[in-house]
């Protein structure tokens, strides 16, 4: 009672009172430190800039020097065609999978995966190799994206799995073939690496590629690539790095 009535009049109050009476900021932690205010004018606003990229896998870098970003990873079906080398496959496959994703190898040559399934713990740290035509449902989802690298020669047949959300296909073609034009049609993203100046014409009219890009295709150096999607168009040369070179070698068009 005596408390009750100190309180309603007005009286002393506990030690505990006084302190959250003291407190602007009572039961939401104490106040932060306290920092002059940083500012710029208009005309020096031009003068910031923050490097953002896309979010995905380095494949190498532009000719500016920039690093240059493949977006494998997305909620709609997304397939690439490599006319290419086993290594610039191998490398994307590896990156791939250090990022987050699954890597799904469909291949008539496990033997030339051996070294990397091993170095990634035997298939149990995301990349598993599988015969032609024996690749499972993979169940990719946004926790769990997939890469689905088919390495099947020149005539690969139609894949059991095919693209989809958070599941993208990459198709190696080691040359030109007669399923090249198919393939390169359905694609959303087409890379070619050195290849015959037959080749470079046929695959020119295909794609409808300028004159100096048919030109300069047989005389790309080792690890370059002419990457192309719908109008962009991008040379992107991979630097491997050192755990990459000791597990996969050099650069090499050839195989």
């Amino acid at each position: 009672m005596t408390t009750t009535r100190a309180a309603a009049a007005g009286g002393p109050r506990s030690s505990g009172d006084q302190r959250a009476r003291r407190s602007p900021r009572s039961g939401f932690g104490l106040l932060g430190p306290r920092h002059g205010r940083h500012s710029v004018t208009v005309e020096q606003l031009e003068s910031l800039a923050l490097p953002i990229g896309d979010d995905g896998v380095v494949i190498g870098a532009d000719a500016e020097g920039r690093p240059a970003v493949l977006g494998l990873n997305r909620p709609s079906p997304y397939d690439v065609v490599l006319i290419g080398g086993l290594w610039t496959t191998q490398v994307l496959a590896l990156r791939a999978a250090a990022t987050g994703a699954r890597v799904a190898v469909e291949t008539g040559r496990p033997q030339a995966w051996e070294q990397m399934v091993h170095a990634m713990g035997g298939g149990q740290n995301g990349l598993a190799v599988y015969d032609v035509g024996r690749v499972p449902p993979q169940g990719a989802s946004a926790g769990t994206p997939v890469l689905v690298v088919r390495d099947c020669g020149m005539r690969p047949p139609r894949g059991r799995v095919a693209s989809g959300p958070w599941q993208a296909v990459l198709t190696l073609l080691p040359y030109l073939s007669p399923v090249a034009p198919r393939l390169v049609r359905q694609a959303r993203l087409v890379g070619v690496q050195r290849i015959s100046p037959d080749e470079a014409a046929e695959l020119g009219r295909v794609m409808a590629l300028p004159r100096e890009s048919i030109e300069s295709l047989p005389g790309l150096a080792d690890g370059l690539t002419l990457w192309c999607a719908d109008r962009d168009r991008q040379y992107v040369m991979t630097q491997p790095t050192d755990a990459e070179v000791g597990l996969l070698g050099t650069p090499r068009r050839m195989d």
